[in-house]
């Protein structure tokens, strides 16, 4: 849907004005979270989703079948479903 929408003007940008979108609209993210506004985490989930998808595009990535190839059901690292990684308190990771 983002190809057919918005690739001819996301391509004439390129990688690196359509990246910058991208991290424009994870720090608008970023804010409607903080500020705990469903309404603007909803926009922005859907806004950095799209952007996304469209730098994917303009680099020739089809992010589905990424997605689907990396993660197939299941977490990449561990093979379960649902993930049963360790988690670290002390950094965030897995």
């Amino acid at each position: 849907m983002m190809r057919q929408i918005y690739f001819h003007r996301d391509s004439e940008r390129g990688t690196t004005g359509t990246y910058d979108w991208l991290v424009n609209e994870v720090k608008e993210l970023e804010e409607a979270i903080r500020t705990q506004n469903r309404k603007a985490m909803v926009d922005e989930f859907a806004d950095v989703l799209a952007w996304l998808a469209s730098l994917a595009n303009v680099v020739d990535i089809d992010l589905e079948k990424a997605a689907i190839s990396k993660y197939d059901g299941k977490c990449p690292k561990c093979h379960k479903s649902p993930c049963q990684c360790p988690f670290s308190k002390h950094t965030g990771l897995y």
